[in-house]
């Protein structure tokens, strides 16, 4: 009988988890009982250029700290997920569409900031494996979590492990083709079914005279909508919401549909038990959202077992990253 290696003991200080997305930052001191002692929440600006964000970041953690009643010097370290492809073991973003950078040294550049060690991983990867330890994963051996909002994420336990591939690139999925013959800007996944391009298709019909009950809540000036069609506005007009409106439901359906195809392609290609949809846009419109990419996986896979995949929500929602980016620093760090 082969031995399964057991997870190093949790250490006795207290982590920070970081999930740095391309809109927002959520920051998190957790403790080694896996308690959330203090949090914050930044804008990530990614527009402002790296050295900015970084300095966002590192006032995130001390304002953390003190909500913890905490200093930085008690931590035992920092765990960060961060969007696109990443080496973990060197700390380098090496390519982050969604915050225009390339071949960042985040781990390097935030260890000389805080002085402390600090663990850098995919945004998606950190968001799966704290599902995958204390939420909807529900310690499932082979599973993929997709993250729908500014942009779409996946992340993969496979064996129970976290899966990089050989290129560090592995749960890319927003960047997988829907429509090769599309003009570039139009042919991927996340290019036509992220949080960022619902709004602007929407906006889009609206503009070309489309009935819809939003215009009723947009200012004059249409190049100000993009601010205020976001996730909860979207949801507040899908399906169940309190102002249900067709010309969104159609938008949102499509979107659904599409991610619908590229899950159910990752099922069929790796024979995925799980499933976990999270991200912004996944949270505000739930259960619907969720049950009808459920419905068309479903009807996608191959072979028939295949329909027996799970498809369910994000159980820690946005604390998902911080407790997974915390549980890899507290697991890697000596």
């Amino acid at each position: 009988m082969t031995k399964v290696a057991s997870k190093p003991p949790l250490p006795t200080k207290p982590f920070v988890g970081i999930d740095l997305g391309g809109t927002n930052m959520q920051i998190g001191v957790v403790s080694p009982q896996l308690k959330i002692l203090g949090q914050a929440k930044r804008k990530t600006k990614a527009n402002e250029g790296f050295e900015a964000v970084l300095q966002r970041i590192s006032e995130g953690i001390l304002e953390a700290c003190q909500l913890a009643g905490i200093m930085p010097s008690d931590l035992g370290g920092i765990g960060i997920g961060a969007p696109g492809v990443i080496d973990p073991a060197t700390g380098i973003v090496h390519e982050a569409p969604n915050m225009r950078w390339n071949d960042a040294p985040l781990g390097d550049a935030l260890t000389k900031k805080m002085r402390l060690p600090v663990t850098v991983d995919n945004d998606v990867n950190v968001a799966i494996y704290g599902e995958n330890a204390l939420g909807a994963g529900k310690q499932s051996s082979n599973i993929m979590g997709i993250w729908i909002g500014t942009g779409i994420g996946a992340g993969l336990v496979l064996d129970g492990k976290l899966y990089y591939g050989h290129f560090f690139s592995a749960g890319e999925i927003g960047q997988t083709i829907l429509f090769p013959f599309h003009p570039l800007g139009g042919r991927t996944l996340e290019d036509n079914a992220s949080r960022t391009n619902i709004t602007n298709r929407i906006i889009k019909l609206i503009n070309a005279n489309h009935k819809s009950k939003l215009t009723e809540e947009l200012g004059p000036d249409p190049d100000s909508w993009s601010k205020d069609v976001k996730s909860k506005a979207i949801a507040k007009h899908y399906r169940g919401g309190e102002r249900e409106d067709e010309l969104v439901v159609q938008v949102v359906d499509a979107a659904a549909e599409m991610v619908a195809i590229s899950v159910a392609n990752a099922v069929t290609l790796l024979s995925l038990e799980r499933v976990v949809l999270g991200g912004g846009l996944t949270e505000a419109c739930g259960k619907a959202f969720v049950e009808r990419v459920q419905r068309h996986v479903k009807s996608f896979v191959f072979p028939k077992q295949c329909q027996r995949v799970d498809i369910v929500a994000s159980k820690l929602e946005d604390t998902a990253g911080i407790y997974g980016a915390a549980l890899l620093a507290m697991e890697k760090v000596p």
